[in-house]
């Protein structure tokens, strides 16, 4: 029980600060009526393809959170070669870079900032990848 608490605790802080630093560009709240579930939206980057897209992300939140990361998926298709086509995305912070460090807002904000700059050496889309390759991102 402790622990869940702890969980709590730590996402309430997240949502506090997402409510403090309110931006017009990212937004998260719980969906229902527990914490665990989470619905982002994030909106593309200025001068990227994605200007002016919205999207609807998932987050997904283990009970041994901030320690180990949140599972986020896209809920909007969104063609880009880090992301698959069932929204899952291929970000190092959600991974292997993940650090307690982080919350909700830091992850928005990095989703965001993987549109407009992809790492094609880790592509889960293929396809967008050798796209964004040819054409710098312009056919997205």
């Amino acid at each position: 029980m402790a622990c869940e608490g702890k969980v709590w605790a730590r996402l309430l802080l997240d949502l506090k600060e997402l409510s403090e630093h309110q931006d017009s560009l990212i937004s998260a709240f719980p969906s229902g009526d527990g914490i665990l579930e989470w619905i982002g939206t994030i909106y593309g980057g200025k001068d990227t393809v994605y200007d002016g897209k919205k999207y609807q992300l998932t987050l997904e939140f283990p009970s041994t959170y901030p320690h180990k990361p949140p599972v986020v998926k896209f809920k909007t298709p969104c063609y880009h070669p880090n992301v698959d086509d069932k929204g899952n995305i291929c970000l190092d912070i959600l991974k292997d870079k993940w650090t307690s460090a982080y919350g909700v807002r830091s992850i928005l904000h990095s989703i965001q900032a993987l549109l407009g700059a992809p790492n094609n050496d880790n592509p889960l889309n293929v396809d967008a990848a050798q796209k964004w390759n040819n054409k710098a991102g312009n056919v997205m």
